[in-house]
């Protein structure tokens, strides 16, 4: 049965002047053995810039190692704001590599790296209650990788038939005493600069061309268009740049989410 459309769309509980949005960015630019993220202080102020005009107020760090970066989640998630909050933000901005994100005292891929993991445990639904049912946004700029994100290809080569899998089964006469269960993890909408294992390009001048991106179909279409569709619409600008591929990653949004309801 298709549900009715209030059901399908987070709910925003209070007016705008008592909602009180907050939004996590952190961004490393200056390391002590990788080199300096030049035009990243671009990325961060038109970040800044934009989740403003969304209605939210933005804690901005810059330069940490892993386990700053650790803390400084864990005291964010814990501000008392998020309970008149409808949703937030979690802006990454730093080197990356396969396994997460570089710390400012990384060396290699080994050293002082946050592990993506992190973040969804310190904002899922065991540790952060104030966002329970609320839309956590994730948005990582990163490299993944040294790989070049483009490949040549053949039109003419044969394509393989997906085979389906088999659908799950329902346990069914199974009872539990707990007050009540939640899922440890939901209404988590993430979108990567890249897709694993490959680079992300930034301008020295005008910041990454990722960001560059997301800013301007946010600003363009964030008026009428839900987070999901906001992330396929960057991801299309992409479709002429081979080099590079945003993806949507661990995406438990259980409904749609507008960051303008009409409320």
């Amino acid at each position: 049965h298709c549900l009715p459309p209030s059901s399908q769309i987070y709910p925003i509980h209070l007016p705008r002047e008592m909602r009180t949005r907050r939004a996590l960015l952190i961004c490393n630019i200056d390391f002590e053995h990788l080199s300096r993220r030049d035009g990243a202080e671009v990325d961060v102020g038109e970040m800044t810039k934009l989740l403003e005009g969304l209605g939210y107020v933005v804690d901005v760090h810059r330069n940490l190692t892993s386990k700053e970066m650790d803390r400084t989640m864990k005291d964010f998630a814990a501000l008392k704001e998020h309970r008149t909050s409808d949703s937030t933000f979690l802006v990454f901005m730093s080197h990356g590599v396969r396994a997460g994100l570089c710390g400012i005292e990384s060396r290699d891929e080994t050293t002082d790296i946050l592990c993506l993991d992190t973040i969804y445990e310190n904002f899922n639904n065991k540790h952060c209650w104030a966002l329970l049912g609320k839309p956590k946004v994730v948005i990582l700029q990163s490299c993944r990788g040294v790989r070049r994100g483009s490949v040549t290809v053949s039109y003419n080569a044969d394509s393989a038939v997906p085979t389906c899998s088999s659908a799950h089964t329902i346990p069914t006469g199974l009872e539990n005493d707990a007050f009540f269960e939640v899922h440890l993890e939901s209404d988590f909408a993430t979108l990567h600069s890249c897709t694993p294992d490959t680079v992300s390009w930034r301008s020295r001048v005008t910041g990454s061309i990722f960001i560059q991106h997301l800013i301007n179909q946010f600003r363009k279409h964030a008026y009428n268009s839900d987070i999901q569709e906001l992330f396929r619409k960057v991801q299309h600008c992409f479709g002429k740049e081979p080099r590079q591929m945003p993806a949507q990653e661990r995406t438990t949004m259980l409904k749609k989410f507008y960051l303008f309801p009409g409320l």
